[in-house]
């Protein structure tokens, strides 16, 4: 988000980065603006809270049909529909903050919660309004989101599949309204070397990189390595990332007598993550749930062999046999299976299969060069950005333009 907002300020344009909560930086990451720049709505002062009230009061009428859809349509539950009140309520605060700031356009960065407060500042301050969409905030939590999509003038999101999945299920919806933008990744600064070249590589590597949280379902990954075990296989499982699951993860490790074996990592930054992608031999993504993952971008522009699920955006990005391999979502068996050929293909003594392998890396990487670099995608975000909120009596001079994003 943060090089997008740098993106569209080179352009000329006024960008305020907004969020509901101030946001904890992460160490060594790059995609949080520094917090001193950031408006954030908490902590709710009193006076503010009577100001959004009487706002909302004085511009009944631009809120009204998203009230009625909260109180008298659709299926949500009681506490949804409560959420819902209070999320207006802070739209109307949020609006309150964002008056002296004039702005003309106000982006939100999801479609979870935040969407539904942009969305009631935007019709307040009488500005334009579109979202984001990335993977589980629309295909698993996607509260109001057929509101949300009529009521944006844009909505950009990360992936044909997701392109399609928005009109497929909101057929209402005018398809120049869903754009596509890529993400993408940046070329590695140091050279790395295809598979099975690497002088002293014993032990058989896979590598996880992701939150561990239950979306990841780094579980599945723990249970194939018990199996791998069993069948005799010689590896070892790193798992860089921290989240909430990683307490029961430790538990089934455990269990399943895979403490010499698998290992997580905890949180990496960015300048060790380089040493780990040189380590494996295979880079593994085992979601229920995805948009299309950095990490596979990460992973196969560092010539690394990918295998993930075959769900959502992730087949635009790994080609069958091509670019990589896919796997039945949620087929443990499938999962093993794949990965122990690969196990053979590194270590034959063919030299047309390892041949073969060494064409997929290269493929893979030459895949994303083109595809999902980054500073290409990125120029093409604030090119399609702009071209969506430039209005015919606006000038063609975007220095007067103001950004908001959740």
């Amino acid at each position: 988000m943060s090089e997008e907002i740098q993106k569209l300020r080179k352009r000329g344009v006024k960008v305020i980065p907004g969020s509901v909560r101030r946001p904890d930086a992460v160490p060594g990451s790059h995609n949080t603006p520094g917090t001193e720049e950031i408006l954030c709505l908490q902590p709710i002062r009193g006076l503010i809270a009577l100001r959004a009230l009487g706002l909302a009061v004085r511009r009944w009428q631009k809120i009204s049909g998203l009230l009625s859809r909260v109180l008298l349509q659709g299926k949500e539950s009681p506490m949804r529909r409560v959420k819902a009140l209070l999320h207006t309520w802070l739209g109307a605060y949020y609006a309150v903050l964002l008056q002296e700031h004039h702005v003309d356009h106000i982006h939100v960065h999801h479609g979870y919660f935040g969407s539904w407060i942009g969305m009631v500042a935007a019709r307040l301050l009488d500005a334009g309004f579109s979202l984001t969409l990335h993977g589980s905030d629309l295909l698993v939590h996607r509260a109001y989101l057929d509101t949300k999509l009529e009521g944006c003038r844009f909505c950009i999101t990360i992936s044909e599949f997701n392109r399609r999945h928005i009109l497929e299920h909101y057929p209402g919806l005018e398809p120049a309204k869903i754009m596509v933008s890529r993400l993408g990744v940046d070329e590695p600064r140091v050279a790395f070397q295809p598979e099975g070249t690497r002088a002293g590589q014993h032990t058989f590597t896979l590598l996880s990189v992701g939150r561990l949280h239950a979306v990841k379902d780094h579980a599945f990954l723990v249970r194939a390595c018990t199996r791998l075990r069993d069948r005799g296989l010689r590896f070892e499982c790193l798992i860089a990332g921290e989240g909430p699951e990683r307490e029961p993860l430790e538990s089934l490790i455990r269990n399943n007598g895979l403490q010499e074996r698998v290992r997580l990592l905890g949180h990496i930054d960015r300048p060790r993550m380089d040493s780990l992608y040189a380590r494996a031999d295979v880079v593994v993504l085992t979601s229920r749930s995805e948009g299309i993952p950095l990490v596979l971008m990460e992973a196969m522009i560092r010539s690394r062999v990918v295998v993930a699920p075959a769900i959502t955006g992730i087949p635009e990005i790994i080609i069958p046999g091509k670019t990589g391999f896919l796997y039945e979502p949620g087929d443990l068996q499938d999962f093993v299976n794949r990965i122990l050929f690969l196990e053979t293909l590194l270590h034959s003594e063919d030299r047309y299969a390892r041949s073969a392998l060494h064409w997929i890396q290269h493929a893979a990487r030459v895949h994303v060069l083109h595809n999902f670099g980054r500073r290409e995608n990125l120029n093409q975000f604030a090119n399609q950005f702009l071209q969506r909120i430039a209005t015919e009596d606006r000038s063609s001079s975007h220095e007067d333009f103001v950004l908001q994003q959740i």
